[in-house]
């Protein structure tokens, strides 16, 4: 079908309207501010790498001079120290990212309250979350417990594995490995930072000639207790005491450091045992006992 006269007219206006748009239009104008925008770009790069080298060498200073001033063992500061640097990289980089939003053109005002509804709807579903990393932090800041501390939290006694902003891994002495939120954490008895007592008890006969027994065992103390630099403080009696309705024991107290309390009561009431029945000492069938220091 051929094409009429006005409909040629018509196609000729329309090229020639894009045409007269097209160089209307200010490129070097344009190709300036592009470039302007990405020189800043550039800079706003520069600065955060700028920033984020100065940021690492003042916390890794920090964290230096605390440890050698505090004598402090540095596993106790590693979670903190990664905490801030990753805290410092995060508001760095949004600083960063919103720079760059600006620059470009985009509303970053109504980007932020559209991730505040979103943030919000989040949070609820996240309250345990932050509770761990909250309560998580204040343990490793105010220093309550370090690896290898024994420790009894939330009702379970044992040695800490590992301590994070998340949970806290304790092995129970069966070797049952625990993992507890931070959250659930609110006291922590800890048994590892001061010297511990050592309560030996041993259950004797009523007949028993008591003179004797204390005979023996204050001459294995005066044998063992210098072999075991783990005791700080040696016992300073042999003493006798109730332990029921006509029952009677040999009671000794000791002071060991924190971690072989449990070890030195092992080793000593084996000594004793061993000691008594050289003696002659006659002993009921019982088992060790051993009271919480």
């Amino acid at each position: 079908m051929d094409q009429t006269p006005e409909t040629i007219e018509d196609v000729d206006e329309q090229v020639n309207l894009f045409i007269e748009k097209w160089q209307a239009i200010e490129w070097q104008e344009i190709a300036w501010s592009v470039l302007l925008v990405i020189l800043q770009i550039i800079a706003a790069i520069i600065v955060f790498f700028i920033l984020r080298r100065i940021g690492r060498y003042v916390i890794e200073k920090i964290f230096t001079r605390y440890i050698k001033e505090k004598h402090t063992v540095p596993n106790r500061l590693n979670t903190l120290h990664k905490l801030s640097k990753n805290i410092f990289n995060a508001v760095l980089l949004f600083f960063l990212v919103y720079v760059i939003l600006e620059l470009i053109g985009i509303p970053v005002g109504t980007l932020l309250a559209s991730a505040g509804v979103i943030g919000l709807a989040l949070s609820l579903g996240a309250q345990g979350f932050v509770a761990d990393i909250v309560n998580g932090f204040m343990i490793l800041l105010e220093k309550q417990i370090d690896v290898g501390d024994v420790v009894e939290i939330s009702g379970l006694t044992g040695t800490v594995e590992d301590v994070n902003l998340k949970t806290t891994q304790v092995k129970d002495f069966d070797g049952t490995l625990h993992f507890i939120p931070n959250r659930e954490i609110t006291i922590i008895s800890n048994r590892s930072r001061a010297d511990m007592r050592v309560l030996i008890q041993i259950r004797l006969y009523p007949s028993t000639d008591l003179q004797k027994v204390r005979r023996v065992m204050e001459q294995v103390n005066k044998e063992a207790v210098p072999e075991y630099d783990e005791i700080t403080l040696a016992p300073t009696e042999v003493s006798f005491v109730p332990v029921g309705p006509g029952q009677l024991a040999v009671q000794v107290i000791m002071y060991t450091k924190a971690g072989t309390q449990y070890g030195m009561r092992n080793v000593f009431y084996e000594k004793y045992v061993d000691a008594l029945t050289k003696a002659g000492v006659d002993l009921p069938n019982v088992t060790l006992e051993m009271p919480n220091p």
